[in-house]
């Protein structure tokens, strides 16, 4: 199995609904954002997949996120906009511009970074 990974960043500012601590305040982060494709086939390259296409495919995500208040974009004006919550949003926004990769490869994970020491990551279900 063939790993590739790209990341970026994004700053933002967001609050957690219903929880009760620092995060249910109105506060910012510098976002850190790695996206993983994982796949058994490398193309005619030898390259699993192009890091120049995918770092263009996650800023394509991460642009409408930069510098916005979250709880105010869908989807989450109605979910909590955690870490874990993002991790998924650019893993389904990222994977519909990644439908057709001819060897196969898809994304295996992403991790949302809200600070250097704290990070949520989703892997999909192949079958997702």
């Amino acid at each position: 199995m063939y790993e590739v990974s790209v990341d970026d960043t994004f700053a933002a500012a967001h609050n957690l609904r219903d929880y009760y601590g620092k995060c249910e305040d109105l506060h910012g982060h510098n976002f850190k954002v790695r996206v993983t494709m994982a796949g058994e086939k490398l193309d005619a390259t030898g390259l699993l997949y192009d890091f120049v296409h995918l770092k263009h495919v996650i800023q394509g995500v991460i642009r409408s996120l930069d510098h916005k208040y979250l709880n105010e974009l869908p989807p989450f004006d109605k979910v909590n906009p955690s870490a874990e919550n993002l991790a998924r949003h650019i893993c389904d926004e990222a994977s519909r511009q990644l439908h057709n990769v001819a060897n196969g490869a898809g994304i295996s994970s992403v991790t949302v970074w809200e600070t250097e020491t704290s990070a949520a990551t989703y892997r999909p279900r192949v079958n997702d």
